[in-house]
């Protein structure tokens, strides 16, 4: 009787795995994924500053790497490496060492542009030290291809959406729903994000009946997140908006239900999952064509604008809640694009594949 030995990788994240964003919530599903399909899955959460490291995040990153036997392959998340490539350097040699990348970290919004050439610098280094590099979206494969980051093509693994979600969820009619509109933004408040933007934009509004809960951490950047409280007051947007911070699954679903249009000023995402959640959960959007949501929005689900261009969001907005033919359409469309979404069993399929699938980029030949 053959035994078969069961396939085994090191999966190592800055910070605890649990955080309520995007990415993290993506390491976690495909963790669960993988392991789920049969893969032993040892996870690594990395204390420390990223992604400008402080000496914690060093030490955190080297003994992690230390720690992997000769030959282990080890998944790294772009955020928890991206920072030291000497010490990635150190240990390629001996390592499988797989990257994920999200998004180039030179992207991130209000970076000076010392720490951003900084950082795509020590990005490339990271990547040419990689036997594979993993992305999240066409876009970020584009985007690291135009950087001239890696020599091959990264292999693209999207993210998914649960299909109870869609299975269960139905569009709300309008009219069924009664009181203001019910907006929802679900996005940490950092500057990438946008929320000054939609304040702007929401400011230009008041004369329609709305409501808008504002979900995402608020320790990620906490000068920014007090500037954006202060920014709803100084509008007078107090009694309109709510603000959060970081919800529960339970307490985010019961926001996706109460909503009526979700709203995303993001200057730049590397996928935007937040987007197709709000799909799966029947609900229009607003968003901008900010790096990847040009291509995450489905056709008709909503509309894009110009990142930074609050006007225009305004505009797209208000035509969305006057303008009842279009609200209609665009939640037909919805309907339609929600059962086209990929679920997480696609998404681990897609990432399992690409750990499997051969593609040096760099480290070992």
């Amino acid at each position: 009787m053959t035994t078969l030995i069961p396939k085994r990788l090191v999966f190592i994240v800055a910070g605890a795995l649990e955080q309520p964003t995007g990415g993290y919530r993506y390491d976690a599903r495909i963790i669960a994924g993988l392991q789920a399909a049969g893969w032993q899955i040892d996870t690594r959460m990395l204390d420390g500053h990223f992604p400008c490291p402080d000496e914690t995040a060093h030490a955190a990153l080297d003994t992690a790497l230390s720690a992997c036997a000769d030959d282990a392959t080890v998944v790294i998340d772009g955020l928890a490496c991206g920072g030291l490539p000497e010490v990635i350097e150190r240990h390629a040699a001996r390592l499988t060492i797989i990257v994920l990348v999200h998004h180039p970290l030179c992207d991130e919004t209000g970076l000076d542009r010392t720490t951003a050439e900084r950082l795509e610098s020590s990005e490339r280094r990271v990547l040419a030290c990689a036997r594979r590099v993993i992305v999240t979206s066409i876009h970020t494969r584009d985007r690291l291809q135009a950087l001239k980051m890696t020599d091959c093509p990264a292999r693209v693994a999207e993210p998914g959406v649960d299909t109870r979600d869609v299975q269960g969820t139905r569009v709300r009619p309008r009219e069924c729903a009664g009181g203001p509109w019910r907006l929802l933004c679900v996005a940490t408040l950092i500057p990438r994000k946008g929320h000054d933007v939609l304040l702007d934009a929401l400011a230009q509004m008041t004369d329609l009946d709305w409501h808008c809960d504002l979900v995402g951490s608020l320790d990620r950047d906490p000068a920014h997140a007090r500037d954006i409280e202060q920014t709803i007051f100084r509008k007078n947007l107090a009694d309109r908006i709510t603000l959060h911070g970081a919800l529960d699954a339970a307490q985010l679903e019961a926001c996706y239900a109460a909503a009526d249009v979700f709203v995303l000023a993001s200057h730049y995402e590397g996928y935007g999952m937040v987007v197709t959640e709000a799909i799966a959960a029947g609900l229009p959007v607003v968003t901008t064509t900010g790096g990847a949501l040009a291509d995450t929005l489905p056709a008709g689900a909503g509309c894009s604008v110009t990142p930074g261009d609050a006007t225009a969001f305004a505009r797209s907005l208000r035509r969305l809640m006057t303008d009842r033919a279009w609200y209609d359409s665009t939640c037909t469309a919805v309907l339609r694009a929600r059962h086209a979404l990929p679920g997480w069993d696609d998404a681990t399929h897609a990432f399992a594949a690409a750990l499997e699938t051969p593609n040096t980029v760099g480290g070992r030949p």
